[in-house]
């Protein structure tokens, strides 16, 4: 028997873990915690996370310290952590919270959705892992040859996304019914008046097509954390709009919750940038995804480029939605699920720990060079939120004081 124990810290990457559990074998033990810090999920994101995977219908994960989190996995034993977090997070659970563990599990980790392009940092913080999992070919040879480069001893190994797996199945001339879902995206576009222009076409297809349902899907509530700090929030923005008279109160509505349950009813799916827009495909619904802002790696929709679905503004007020090409599908998320190697080579991992083949890990940001990031990192899962939260203000004023001064 293997028994796997997953950890999360945030509301993407613990929907992301809970859907890679489902994806192993039956016989496999699983539990799923979530390690507190700032960017803790509530309870209702918690429960949006794992609905429609095999935890969603019993007891929630537990939200433990870092220190409950190490007498977890000293009582369960696992042979596999899979480590579902913000990338400081990773680095600070692998090489102390759970180091020196024994028997000495497989590490797992990876990124929770669109991962082109690669990156080192991304690398980097995993670099103590054993393996890494992506989910597209092009993620697999990008990251591949990253870890190359640094030294990293951990492979990269290839998942289908576990979203894909969880949405409604539907034929591709879906996207039949009458609601238009706005994905949002809390770290782009970043100006405030682009993300007012987006409110206001949607305002504007409303006003067009009163026969659609035009819904913003929030990632998380105006008091609710996100793996992302997100300034501008879309829920505020809109009240501003609207008091302002820029557009029809009750024109849009705002929805949290699972995506899946949105586009059940979908028509069409916009966003500018959203692991989201992976769903609305697989879920049949026809989808925009906007390039006004510009389409390039900082706006994270550069993978979009050849896919026949970047469109602008002006076609959202149209409601011009398209859907992906073949060749773009195949070769961009959409693989064959027997492509998928990654539970095989966690099983191989297994038998080498077992077997007492498997090193030591070896992380890449030792070195008093990475020392202060570390203790920033460590103090984020040991100290309460609130304290944590309380020296961020601290410190920001203290800038803005120094500031003042200079």
């Amino acid at each position: 028997m293997t028994r796997v124990l997953a950890v999360a810290d945030s509301d993407s990457y613990l929907k992301w873990a809970a859907g890679l559990l489902d994806q192993l074998p039956a016989e496999w033990t699983r539990t799923l915690a979530v390690v507190r810090t700032p960017i803790t999920p509530s309870a209702a994101q918690i429960a949006a996370a794992v609905s429609g995977t095999r935890l969603g219908g019993g007891e929630p994960p537990v939200v433990a310290s870092a220190r409950g989190l190490r007498r977890l996995a000293e009582r369960t034993r696992p042979d596999v952590v899979l480590v579902a977090c913000t990338g400081p997070v990773v680095d600070v659970l692998v090489s102390g919270v759970l180091g020196g563990m024994s028997p000495r599990p497989v590490f797992v980790s990876g990124l929770p959705g669109i991962s082109i392009p690669a990156t080192e940092k991304a690398w980097l913080y995993r670099g103590a892992c054993d393996l890494f999992v992506v989910h597209s070919g092009k993620e697999v040879a990008e990251f591949g040859r990253i870890g190359k480069e640094l030294g990293a001893t951990g492979a990269v190994a290839l998942a289908r996304l576990p979203y894909l797996d969880h949405v409604t199945g539907r034929p591709m001339t879906a996207g039949t019914g009458r609601r238009v879902v706005f994905a949002t995206q809390a770290k782009v576009p970043r100006r405030r008046e682009e993300r007012e222009s987006v409110l206001m076409a949607l305002a504007a297809l409303a006003a067009r097509r009163p026969d659609l349902d035009v819904v913003v899907k929030l990632r998380a509530l105006e008091t609710e954390r996100q793996t992302h700090n997100e300034r501008h929030h879309y829920e505020r923005l809109w009240r501003d709009l609207a008091a302002a008279g820029a557009v029809p109160e009750g024109a849009v509505r705002f929805a949290a919750g699972a995506m899946r349950d949105q586009l059940a009813e979908a028509a069409g799916f916009v966003t500018v940038s959203s692991t989201a827009a992976l769903e609305a495909i697989a879920a049949g619904v026809p989808l925009l995804v906007l390039s006004d802002f510009g389409v390039s790696a900082e706006m994270i929709n550069l993978v979009f480029e050849d896919s026949g679905c970047l469109g602008t503004l002006e076609e959202l007020t149209a409601a011009g939605f398209r859907r992906p090409t073949g060749a773009w599908c195949d070769a961009n998320y959409f693989h064959d699920p027997s492509a998928s190697d990654w539970v095989p080579r966690v099983a191989a991992l297994v038998d080498d720990a077992r077997a007492g083949r498997l090193p030591a890990p070896r992380p890449l940001l030792d070195g008093p060079a990475h020392a202060a990031a570390r203790r920033r990192a460590r103090l984020r899962v040991e100290l309460p939120p609130n304290v944590m939260r309380a020296g961020y203000r601290a410190s920001r004023r203290m800038r803005r004081y120094l500031k003042a001064m200079s």
